[in-house]
């Protein structure tokens, strides 16, 4: 008899942000069944702890509670049956990002990592989940195979497609289109300014972009969920789907608009990047625990290069609009102290404790491998694409690990492997830039935008901008300090996070005004301030020295004097 596991999914109090579960299975031999929810879910490297949402599971045979207990956080023991065992809980859900689950009166958005759990020992058993809809919502969007003749019943061949593929259950917006021969569903939630037909228009050419790079798209169909909030931005990719978050009124302004296409060139680039050609580490997965990589800045940070490249090469960035972006990346980096303290590939293997829980000191102490990772990708374009004349560039490395690791040899790499593959396709050394990605030393980037016609320049350098190192918030009415920086004037003087700042030299700040800000304006470099502040409730005044500002503003520039071939290539690196 074939084994079975079934979910039915229904909302009998969405308005308090539940959903009830039902897991039913059928035809298991084993005395014990073990269940377990995941820690976490891919491409979003934290232990979340889903468990904790859990409640009131109860497990029945026939009709009859049978024996069944919690064993740890995430694991229960039930006993089995021969008529098999149905297993009810309810999922507690209210908290808006693109990884948790959010449900309330309006819509469901469950993020499957977040609801069912697995058997242990069968993450590769094939799942059917039927979703029972409340009278008031009508439609279901997940990149999930549909069960046919079944209404809302879909199936996933295994645990790791289902943890895969979120669902949206409600009343969104919905319409399909067509690109790079793939059918597309885009979800839309919570309203917004946006246009359909430009949007629909913006993002085929992104895909067939994208679809060009790589020699193909690994899907018949793919869905975007977008999630519209008052103020929002981020985005998680799947095997088939992503899920967006933006801000409602922003599709009209253009900034923010391109910045909104950039971000689905980014999670669109992972359904190569990522969600096949991978690091070992990133799939199969280990749902317990944390699964270790210091690949990060190639899988993210590739991906942070290429999303702003995809939007100039759909024709939608400017050269200088692209330039800008690129460049911020590069200011990003340089403006945390952390990038001499933190390498992208230890940001890469620390993702786990840093990248999602950052804290007030965490400027001083870590970089983002997603943007040190695009510069050390910059590089590597560039370089290629000057060593080869033009003939070659990223894209062909990219290309060819996804032919070579993914399609033929169906694994991971190491980072070697991957190194080496792109020495071979380019007969480039490329050590210098792979080196960089563990130290805390700085390429000389300006070296390689040379190559192509192009200045990294900074044009900080002969500023006298005067700064404490400081960064202050007002919270009821008081001036307080968020950040201090590593090696600045506050942070040597020892003023520290939260600290209340009341009055400088006899002078009380004012919240409503910018006193701050003036009294660096008009002192001298190394003038000592005398800052009065409240600590812990006790006042003190601390003696800080006014120093030049460490903040830097690089740009990207092309150069007037370029020869002929930095200019042909420089059209190559930025063409459309």
């Amino acid at each position: 008899m074939i084994s079975q596991i079934h979910y039915t999914v229904s909302f009998k109090e969405p308005q308090a942000h539940y959903a009830e579960i039902e897991l039913q299975i059928v035809n298991f031999t084993e005395e014990f069944i073990t269940l377990k929810m995941p820690t976490w879910t891919p491409g979003s490297y934290l232990i979340r702890e889903y468990a904790r949402h859990v409640e009131s599971l109860t497990a029945y045979s026939d009709g009859k509670i049978v024996e069944h207990e919690k064993i740890d956080k995430n694991t229960w023991r039930v006993k089995n049956e021969k008529e098999g065992i149905t297993i009810k809980y309810a999922i507690y859900g209210f908290e808006t990002s693109v990884r948790t689950n959010f449900i309330d009166s309006d819509h469901a958005f469950l993020s499957s990592a977040a609801t069912f759990m697995y058997i242990d020992n069968y993450i590769d058993h094939p799942i059917t989940i039927e979703v029972k809809l409340p009278s008031q919502w009508s439609k279901i969007s997940t990149g999930l195979q549909a069960v046919p003749n079944k209404e809302n019943c879909f199936y996933a061949a295994n645990f790791d497609i289902l943890f895969d593929s979120p669902l949206e259950i409600g009343n969104q917006d919905i319409w399909h289109f067509e690109a790079a021969g793939i059918q597309h569903e885009f979800a839309m939630v919570g309203g917004g300014s946006y246009n359909k037909k430009r949007l629909t228009e913006d993002i085929t050419k992104i895909i067939e972009v994208e679809t060009k790079i790589w020699g193909e798209n690994p899907n018949d169909r793919y869905v975007f969920i977008t999630h519209n909030y008052h103020n929002g931005y981020g985005g998680l990719e799947h095997l088939n789907s992503t899920v967006l978050a933006a801000s409602r009124n922003a599709y009209k302004i253009p900034a923010a608009y391109k910045n909104f296409l950039s971000l689905v060139a980014h999670e669109y680039f992972h359904l190569w990047n990522v969600k096949r050609l991978r690091p070992y580490a990133l799939g199969p997965f280990n749902y317990d625990e944390e699964n270790y990589t210091e690949g990060l800045w190639i899988m993210e940070g590739f991906t942070s290069y290429y999303d702003n490249l995809i939007v100039r090469r759909a024709g939608l960035y400017s050269v200088e609009e692209y330039l800008s972006a690129l460049a911020n990346e590069f200011n990003l980096v340089y403006n945390r102290a952390g990038h001499k303290i933190q390498s992208a590939a230890l940001a890469s293997f620390d993702t786990w404790i840093k990248q999602y829980r950052p804290d007030e000191n965490s400027p001083n102490t870590s970089i983002s491998y997603y943007n040190k990772g695009a510069m050390l990708a910059v590089a590597l374009d560039l370089k290629i694409i000057s060593d080869t004349d033009g003939k070659l560039r990223l894209d062909d490395v990219l290309k060819a690990a996804y032919q070579l690791f993914y399609k033929e040899n169906e694994r991971g790499f190491e980072e070697h492997e991957f190194k080496k593959l792109a020495e071979e396709i380019t007969q480039v050394d490329l050590s210098e830039i792979f080196d960089a990605a563990h130290t805390t030393n700085e390429l000389d980037y300006n070296s390689y935008f040379n190559r192509v016609g192009y200045s990294f320049i900074n044009t900080s350098k002969d500023s006298n901008e005067r700064s404490l190192g400081l960064k202050t918030h007002i919270v009821d009415g008081r001036i307080l300090i968020k950040t201090t920086e590593r090696n600045s004037a506050a942070w040597d003087a020892g003023l520290n996070v939260n600290d209340e700042i009341i009055a400088i030299n006899n002078n009380r700040l004012d919240t409503a005004s910018k006193d701050l800000d003036f009294i660096l304006e008009t002192s001298e470099i190394d003038e000592i301030l005398d800052i009065l502040i409240a600590r812990d409730g006790l006042i003190r005044t601390v003696h800080t020295p006014v120093r030049k500002s460490s903040k830097e503003t690089w740009v990207i520039r092309k150069n007037t004097d370029a020869s002929p071939r930095q200019k042909e290539l420089g059209e190559i690196w930025l063409s459309e």
